[in-house]
């Protein structure tokens, strides 16, 4: 009989809804593997709604949430959602186990929940650590709070069975938090089969105005954790040093107005304004793309990440910039698939970007990294297969020799 994981994840999306797509490959993957697979998940909508995705089971319940709120809705958001999770799986029959994805952290009280009342273990997958990132942003304050959310943290943690980290940063964070749990290593995915190593379309250059023969993107969030201000610094200094080269920013977020009007009160004709992509939209600006530009902001906890785009750029054979001292900087580095900008000086940007201007081989070798290195290490197939290692309590799971990392501490 088959095992049936009720997987919990408060912004599941589709390729369809664009943003974070992880867990439908995740859950589409399981299912493909003979798991029977549940999600519970949220929506804007005000009525509860059950779909099957791809042969999952995938429940929305009514809880809004948007980028824009303020921190009191949020959190009241996280709570609606805990509150209505918990009602939603008690009536779903013959759980064997729960699979629970953060953010937000309160996810976790879910897991906690499913284990003292119905004896279901969790596993507890950490995409992004809190509440060490929200503290270090300045988003959360006050030293009785802080301290109240690093014991739920470590309560979350010591409760589950085990715990998949999505970057080496997180796992060695983790591991100092309950140094005797098992921690496993499965990063964010390249889609080698939907994003190709293409040439430039002449129609898509003409529609996204990409005539300028080097165009450099930004995907993905537009917040205060993202820091596009450097990217706007970047676009300046090049129009400085007259540079042929064009920015695109293709995204949503809480600081796209003021993002926006810095470029205007800059007078920043090189950068262009794309808004929210699904899936598809994402491959086609990638396709007049030369390089990627993944931005955060100057804080530690941010080199932790394991961002989407990342992912998405390796599989779409890109030249890409990282400007986070972490891990990503090590892997392009090691597989000359990209550079590591410093954000806070738009020069060391323009340096190491002049020679892939100047020489079109050194470019597309680069390109070719990037992409190889999105087969051998990050396809979706791998990832899938470790997911289905860390469940069916494979102690040891073998790591490319490419991965930068130790998938188990």
């Amino acid at each position: 009989m088959a095992e049936r994981i009720l997987y919990i994840h408060q912004y599941f999306k589709t390729p369809q809804d664009g943003g974070a797509i992880r867990s439908y490959y995740l859950s589409k993957g399981l299912v493909e593997k003979g798991f029977e697979v549940e999600m519970i998940t949220s929506h804007n909508e005000s009525f509860y709604t059950l779909k099957e995705i791809n042969g999952v089971k995938v429940h929305y319940l009514p809880v809004a949430y948007s980028n824009d709120m303020g921190f009191i809705k949020r959190v009241l958001s996280f709570l609606k959602f805990v509150r209505l999770a918990k009602k939603k799986a008690a009536s779903i029959q013959n759980i064997d186990s729960a699979y629970i994805t953060s953010t937000p952290l309160t996810v976790g009280l879910i897991g906690l929940w499913l284990k003292r009342n119905y004896n279901i273990p969790y596993t507890f997958e950490v995409r992004d650590l809190w509440p060490t990132a929200p503290i270090q942003i300045g988003a959360v304050k006050g030293r009785v709070f802080k301290n109240w959310l690093y014991r739920l943290e470590r309560k979350i943690y010591e409760g589950s069975d085990r715990i998949v980290a999505l970057s080496p940063g997180m796992r060695d964070w983790i591991k100092q938090v309950v140094p005797n749990k098992n921690v496993y290593m499965i990063p964010n995915m390249a889609d080698c089969e939907f994003f190709k190593n293409e040439i430039k379309d002449p129609k898509l250059i003409k529609f996204y105005h990409a005539e300028k023969p080097f165009v450099v993107t930004y995907l993905g969030s537009i917040g205060t954790t993202n820091h596009l201000e450097f990217l706007l610094d970047i676009a300046s200094c090049t129009k400085e040093n007259s540079l042929n080269v064009d920015y695109k920013i293709v995204g949503q977020g809480s600081q796209l107005g003021h993002i926006k009007s810095l470029a205007y009160q800059k007078g920043l004709d090189n950068i262009e304004f794309i808004g929210h992509q699904d899936k598809e939209g994402v491959r086609r600006i990638l396709n007049i793309t030369d390089a990627t530009y993944v931005s955060f902001a100057d804080l530690p906890v941010l080199a932790t990440n394991s961002p989407n785009k990342f992912f998405d750029s390796l599989a779409s054979g890109k030249l890409t910039i990282v400007n986070t001292p972490g891990w990503t900087k090590d892997l392009v580095e090691k597989s000359k698939c990209g550079f590591y900008a410093d954000p806070n000086d738009p020069n060391d940007f323009l340096k190491k970007l002049k020679p892939f201007l100047e020489n079109r081989e050194a470019l597309d070798q680069f390109k070719a990294n990037a992409r190889n290195l999105a087969e051998s290490s990050y396809s979706k197939k791998l990832q899938i297969d470790k997911l289905v290692k860390v469940l069916n309590n494979e102690s040891q799971i073998k790591a490319n020799d490419n991965e930068v990392y130790i998938l188990t501490a």
